[in-house]
């Protein structure tokens, strides 16, 4: 018999099925037995009786372990006494593999175990329907935004991830050993994206792999995640990148739920579309925390964690919006190639974009002209002459270009409201964790 799945159960009511996944739940109560079969699709009831299953099958059932792997042979029925209102009632059961026991872990809905030992023990956690959700729910947010980059015109490009050139901070390199020369592993495919939008591709992509060396274990850093990029040419000024990232928003929200709807309705997630996104500088928007709480920031500083969760719930009432642009940073704060405003020093025309009160992602209007590169870089205490596979790149004709870099990990946390971001990660890389 060819395999059904339990999602398709409804197409073949009364009609014999070949079920198989592993065992969530058992009870016995004798003649009758209940059985809780579980597959990548869902959940269901398997009943067992006395009269209708295979006397083998129906005594193999007491020898049965939670999270063993089994085979049924049964005939779905309509069942007003069942959750999901049919119910399979078993001919023949078959023991693929046995779960030992007890399990490491409890991963059921009630689960309360915390989550570093459920990462230990990852595999388990993830057979779990709503843990599962989660990253079925990522999975397809890379999709869309995958798609959506491709309507937009952009390329996706694979940069390397061991190399000898960086142009972010130092102090978040991971050094290794590249037979007996030192590399570091990339903390951002930036200089990649803008190399490719000058090799005439213009807009370009990449979903991969980023390396921090955070020393901060918090809910919200991890020191691998995974990057979504793009960088695009030939624009007019740094909203533009912000204009694309609202519309990119836009789409995710609004096709996620046609692609999603289960994994959705099981974690009670309903995204909500932004029609537009708020873009406040960073001086309105710290005015803006300070009239609401009384909390204040020196000159020339950014918002800190405390500071986006607060004007994250103000954009939310005074804007309808869990989405805000945070605009021009201060100098002191942003990297050397961020471009400045010709009327302004002080700050860059970059921006970070928080998602109900977290930051996901950093982006700026990048500086093109060489001169200027050379002299900000100086002015970070940097020589761009010890830099040339960077330095070339802007003296060989570059348009006026822009990017962002967000983490697919914070995307997916802030949408299903998770309270950590190592629970949107099947296997997060932190300070501590560097197993399984």
């Amino acid at each position: 018999m060819k395999r059904t799945l339990i999602k398709d159960l409804k197409k073949y009511v009364h009609k014999e099925v070949l079920l198989q996944g592993w065992v969530e739940e058992l009870r016995n109560l004798s003649k009758i037995k209940f059985l809780i079969l579980r597959d990548r699709t869902g959940n269901m009831q398997t009943i067992a009786l006395e009269k209708e299953t295979e006397p083998k099958s129906f005594m193999a059932l007491n020898d049965l372990t939670k999270e063993s792997v089994v085979e049924i042979v049964g005939t779905p029925k309509e069942s007003k006494e069942s959750r999901w209102g049919m119910e399979v009632v078993i001919k023949k059961i078959t023991l693929l593999s046995k779960a030992a026991t007890p399990l490491p872990i409890d991963n059921t809905d009630k689960s309360q175990t915390h989550i570093d030992k459920r990462i230990d023990h990852r595999f388990l956690d993830t057979r779990n329907l709503k843990v599962q959700a989660i990253f079925k729910i990522r999975s397809k947010i890379a999709k869309i935004l995958v798609e959506f980059f491709d309507q937009n015109g952009f390329t996706n490009i694979n940069s390397p991830k061991l190399t000898t050139i960086g142009v972010e901070s130092g102090a978040e390199l991971f050094i290794v050993d590249y037979f007996g020369k030192p590399a570091y592993l990339a903390q951002s495919p930036q200089i990649y994206k803008q190399m490719f939008v000058t090799g005439g591709f213009e807009r370009v992509y990449e979903l991969g792999p980023v390396f921090r060396a955070f020393h901060s274990h918090t809910t919200r850093h991890l020191t691998e995640f995974t990057g979504i990029d793009f960088e695009m040419g030939f624009i007019n000024d740094y909203t533009d990148v912000m204009d694309m990232i609202e519309n990119m928003f836009i789409t995710l929200l609004k096709q996620l739920p046609k692609e999603a709807a289960d994994e959705l309705q099981l974690l009670g997630v309903q995204p909500v579309p932004p029609k537009t996104i708020p873009r406040l500088t960073m001086k309105e928007a710290q005015a803006l925390v300070l009239e609401k709480t009384g909390k204040t920031y020196p000159e020339h500083e950014d918002l800190d964690a405390e500071g986006e969760r607060l004007l994250g719930e103000i954009v939310k009432e005074k804007y309808g919006s869990e989405f805000v642009f945070v605009t021009l940073f201060p100098e002191q704060k942003r990297p050397f190639y961020h471009m400045k405003p010709e009327n302004d020093h002080s700050v860059t025309k970059s921006f970070d974009l928080l998602f109900n009160g977290v930051e996901i992602c950093t982006g700026a209007q990048r500086e093109h002209r060489y001169e200027i590169l050379k002299k900000q870089a100086k002015a970070k205490g940097l020589d761009l002459d010890k830099m040339p596979e960077y330095a070339e790149i802007f003296q060989y004709g570059v348009p006026p270009h822009g990017g962002v870099g967000f983490g697919l990990d914070r995307i997916t946390q802030r949408l299903l409201k998770l309270e950590n971001v190592r629970e949107a990660v099947l296997l997060p890389r932190d300070t501590e964790r560097l197993r399984p």
